[in-house]
């Protein structure tokens, strides 16, 4: 099968205070289209600078980053971004954030803003605005809004990381239904074990700093997966192994890269 995005000998430094920091190394990765794929690793190793370089949010880098054969060099609607908090308009209605930039009176622009107020379940609340949403359904407008402009490829970092417990498994189970729906080539930064292999076709395990890719470990599960199967946790227990082997690095100070 093609791939829709590649990554070839990626290496990002930064200048600190206390020198030249090293993000990032020799990364090198294929995702084929409708893939989804979750990022894992320790504090610090580069995932989110990972995820800003396929944006096209930092291109001061090496190597090469190439989305359906084009190098990326700038944000475009072609890649979605979902931060870890919503950046909703506070001013806009859930319907209005959705559109953002494009007018609702247009009838394709409507219909597919009623399609996506569907998919991501917020049905019933097209007309509230922002304070009057939980984290949760925030989230899900910010991805509603990404959706629209029909992405080759969706970024997500760290976007259920400031939600509780249950709200997060809730919006774990409404993000593969939007993928099932629209086969979005996904990839999403995590720091939680059972996120990462609950989601993904393939979980990319990510070395310390600067950031390597480590392994790589296919899921061969079926969905929808349950937590507290035999084969789901002989895959959480394999990554988990991987990951308490990774050393965390010395010196050159603590940098959220």
């Amino acid at each position: 099968m093609r791939t829709i995005l590649s990554i070839e000998n990626l290496n990002k430094t930064f200048e600190t205070p206390a020198g030249p920091v090293q993000a990032l190394r020799d990364i090198k990765l294929q995702v084929k289209p409708g893939e989804f794929v979750t990022i894992i690793g320790p504090s610090g190793c580069g995932k989110s600078t990972l995820l800003k370089i396929i944006a096209g949010l930092d291109i001061v880098h090496d190597g090469e980053v190439l989305l359906e054969g084009q190098k990326v060099e700038r944000p475009s609607i072609d890649k979605g971004f979902i931060f870890q908090e919503h950046r909703l308009f506070p001013w806009l209605n859930v319907e209005r954030n959705i559109a953002a930039d494009l007018s609702l009176s247009q009838p394709e622009v409507r219909q597919k803003v009623d399609e996506l107020i569907r998919i991501v379940r917020l049905e019933g609340f097209e007309k509230a605005f922002p304070r009057e949403l939980s984290g949760g359904m925030s989230q899900r407008v910010a991805i509603a809004r990404a959706l629209l402009r029909s992405p080759k490829v969706l970024l997500l970092d760290e976007p259920f990381g400031a939600l509780d417990a249950f709200t997060r498994g809730h919006m774990q189970e409404v993000l593969l239904d939007i993928w099932q729906q629209n086969r979005t080539t996904m990839i999403l930064v995590t720091h939680d074990i059972d996120e990462a292999v609950y989601l993904a076709d393939r979980v990319v395990i990510m070395d310390a700093r600067p950031g390597t890719i480590r392994r790589i470990v296919g899921v061969d599960l079926p969905f929808p997966r349950k937590k507290s199967s035999t084969s789901f946790q002989e895959y959480r227990r394999l990554v988990l192994s991987e990951f308490e082997r990774i050393e965390e690095p010395a010196g050159a100070g603590n940098y959220d890269i």
